[in-house]
C-alpha cells in the first residue's frame, strides 16, 4: 500500500481532521510520486549499474568516473546559475509567462553552449588539473570532452524541464527522464557486458574481429561516459519542440532583476554541490599514502565513491520531493493555512526519510552484497548509514530553506551554504588523514547538521512555522537506537540476521502507523472540545 496510502486510510478513518491540510498534503504527495517515477524508479534502475561497474572494473579504474561525474554535478549548477528557481519565482507572478521563459531560456542556453566549447578546447590541460595527466591517462581528454557535452545537453534542456514542472506536465517530464535513463542503462549493458563477452570469446565469437576494433579492456571505462552522452542526445531530440518554438529574447534591465534574485541561488547551488562532493574531490589528495594497506589513493576513491551510491535511496526521495516542492511552496505561500501546511509536509517528510534510513542501515550487508560485486568495495560499507543520515539532514534543510526563498532573503541561503561548505572542507582536512574515507562521511554529517540547525533558527525569526520538533527528534532518536542495536545483535548467519532486521523494520513501521493514528484522533478530540 505504501506510506502515503496508509496515511490516506488514517485520514479517512478520522474525518474531518484537518481535511483541507491533508488534501493539500495528498496533492503534494501525488506530485512527488509523479516526479518520483522518473527520479526514483529511473535512477534506481540506473544505480543497478553499480553492480555492473563494480563487477567489470576495479576501484582504481572507476576513480576517473567518480572524479568526472563529481565535476558534472558542479558544472550543471554553474551552467544554470540559479535560473530554474528564478523562472518559478517570476513565472508564478507574471502576466506573460512565455516572455519570462524565453528570456531565461536564452540566458541559460547561451552560457551552456559557451562553457561547453571552452571545456572542449581545454580538455588536455583540465585532465592534468584533476590528477589524470595525459602521460598516464591518455584517454582522459576524450572523456572530458564527452563530459562537457553531457553537461551542455543537460543544461540546455533544464529550463524546458522547469517549464513542464511549472505547467504541471509531470507525465511528459517523467517519461522523458525515464527514457533517458533507460537508454543509458541499456547502452551500459551493451558496451560493458555484451561487447566484453564477445571480446572475451564467451559468445558470438564470429563478431570478435569487429568488436576488437571498438572494445578494449584498457579503455572500456570510457563507455560509461559514451553511454550517458548518447542517451542525452536522444533526450535532446525528445525535447526538440521546445527549441523549435523558442523565441530568443534578452532585456538587460529585466535580466538584471532576474540576476539579483538568482546570484545568491547560484552561490548556494555551487557551495551546496561542492559541500556534497568535497569528499570525492579531496579524498585522493588528503589521504596519506599507505593509510589502507595494499590500497592506493585511487583505489580508496573508487571504493568510497561506489559506497556513496548506496545512499541513493535517501538522495532520490529528497530529489523527488524537491521537484514537486519548488512550485508547490511558491503556489501555497499566500494561503491562510500555509504555515500549518508546511509544518505537516515537514513532519511526513521526516517520517518517510527516517524509514528509509533505518531500512537501509539495518540491512546494509544485504544491500552491499546486492550492489557491490567485488569484495574490495564492501570495505567501505561503514560510511553508508552516516551518509544516509547526512542526506536526511540535507533534505530537512531543503525543506526549511523555503523561508528565505519566499521572503526574498536568499542571501541567507548563501551564508548557510558557504558555512556548510567551509565546515565540510575543514572537517575533511582534519578527519581524512586520521579516519580515511570514514572521515569524509562524518565531515558531511557535521556540515549538514549545522546547516539544518542554523536554517531552522533563522527561519523561526523571519518566517516562523510551527514544526513538530517532538515528532522529528523522537523518530530520529528511535531510528538511531534501532540502527545501533541491530548492528550489535548478530544471529547465526546472514539470512537469520536479515530476517531479524526485517522484522525490526516492520515493527517500527507498524509503530509509526499506530502512533500517527493516535495523534490524528487526539487532534480531532481537541478540535471538537474547542468547538
Amino acid at each position: 500500500m505504501g506510506l502515503w496510502g496508509s496515511l490516506r486510510n488514517i485520514v479517512r478513518s478520522v474525518l474531518p481532521i484537518n481535511l483541507i491540510l491533508m488534501s493539500i498534503l495528498k496533492k503534494l504527495a501525488s506530485e512527488t510520486a509523479v516526479y518520483g517515477l522518473s527520479s526514483i524508479l529511473g535512477r534506481l534502475i540506473y544505480y543497478l549499474l553499480v553492480m555492473v561497474h563494480t563487477k567489470v572494473f576495479n576501484p582504481a579504474e572507476l576513480s576517473i568516473t567518480i572524479s568526472l561525474f563529481s565535476w558534472v554535478a558542479i558544472l550543471q549548477v554553474i551552467y544554470t546559475f540559479g535560473m530554474e528557481t528564478t523562472y518559478f519565482r517570476y513565472a508564478a507572478k507574471a502576466d506573460d509567462r512565455e516572455a519570462v521563459y524565453n528570456r531565461i531560456f536564452t540566458a541559460v542556453l547561451a552560457v551552456s553552449i559557451t562553457a561547453t566549447i571552452v571545456i572542449v578546447f581545454l580538455a588536455e590541460p583540465i585532465a592534468g588539473w584533476i590528477n589524470f595527466p595525459v602521460e598516464k591517462f591518455p584517454q582522459a581528454p576524450k572523456y572530458i570532452i564527452w563530459m562537457a557535452l553531457i553537461v551542455g545537453i543537460d543544461c540546455a534542456v533544464a529550463i524546458p524541464f522547469a517549464k513542464l514542472r511549472q505547467e504541471k506536465k509531470g507525465k511528459r517530464f517523467a517519461t522523458t527522464k525515464f527514457i533517458n535513463i533507460l537508454i543509458n542503462v541499456c547502452l551500459n549493458l551493451l558496451f560493458l557486458l555484451v561487447f566484453k563477452g564477445i571480446y572475451d570469446g564467451d559468445f558470438l565469437v564470429s563478431l570478435q574481429p569487429l568488436i576488437a576494433k571498438i572494445y578494449a579492456p584498457v579503455t572500456a571505462v570510457g563507455f560509461i561516459f559514451l553511454a550517458n552522452l548518447l542517451a542525452n542526445v536522444v533526450m535532446l531530440f525528445m525535447m526538440a519542440d521546445f527549441f523549435v518554438a523558442f523565441k530568443p529574447s534578452f532585456d538587460a534591465t529585466i535580466f538584471k532583476e532576474y540576476w539579483v534574485y538568482a546570484y545568491p541561488i547560484l552561490i548556494i547551488g555551487v557551495a551546496g554541490v561542492v559541500n556534497g562532493l568535497t569528499d570525492r574531490l579531496v579524498l585522493e589528495s588528503f589521504l596519506p599514502a599507505g593509510f589502507y594497506p595494499n590500497r592506493s589513493q585511487k583505489e580508496a576513491l573508487g571504493i568510497y565513491g561506489n559506497c556513496v551510491k548506496l545512499a541513493i535511496f535517501m538522495n532520490l526521495a529528497v530529489q523527488a520531493f524537491k521537484y514537486a516542492a519548488d512550485p508547490f511552496f511558491f503556489s501555497k505561500a499566500h494561503d491562510k493555512n500555509a504555515s500549518a501546511t508546511f509544518a505537516l509536509v515537514m513532519k511526513w517528510f521526516i517520517i518517510v526519510c527516517v524509514l528509509i534510513w533505518v531500512s537501509v542501515s539495518i540491512n546494509i550487508d544485504l544491500f552491499g552484497d546486492f550492489f557491490l560485486k567485488r569484495p574490495i568495495y564492501k570495505e567501505g560499507l561503514g560510511v553508508v548509514p552516516i551518509l544516509l543520515l547526512a542526506n536526511l539532514f540535507l533534505g530537512v534543510y531543503y525543506n526549511l530553506s523555503f523561508w528565505y526563498k519566499l521572503t526574498d532573503k536568499t542571501q541567507y541561503g548563501t551564508y548557510l551554504t558557504l558555512l556548510g561548505a567551509a565546515i565540510t572542507l575543514i572537517a575533511n582536512l582534519i578527519l581524512i588523514p586520521k579516519m580515511g574515507y570514514l572521515g569524509c562521511a562524518w565531515a558531511f554529517l557535521l556540515s549538514t547538521g549545522v546547516m539544518m540547525a542554523a536554517c531552522y533558527f533563522l527561519g523561526e525569526k523571519y518566517y516562523p512555522i510551527p514544526y513538530d520538533l517532538k515528532s522529528a527528534l523522537g523518530y530520529m532518536g528511535v531510528g538511531t537506537f534501532l540502527i545501533l542495536a541491530c548492528n550489535q545483535i548478530k544471529l547465526n548467519g546472514f539470512w537469520a540476521d536479515t530476517a531479524f532486521n526485517s522484522l525490526v523494520f516492520i515493527l517500527f513501521l507498524g509503530g509509526v502507523y499506530v502512533l500517527e493514528t493516535k495523534v490524528l484522533v487526539k487532534n480531532q478530540t481537541d478540535r471538537s472540545t474547542n468547538l
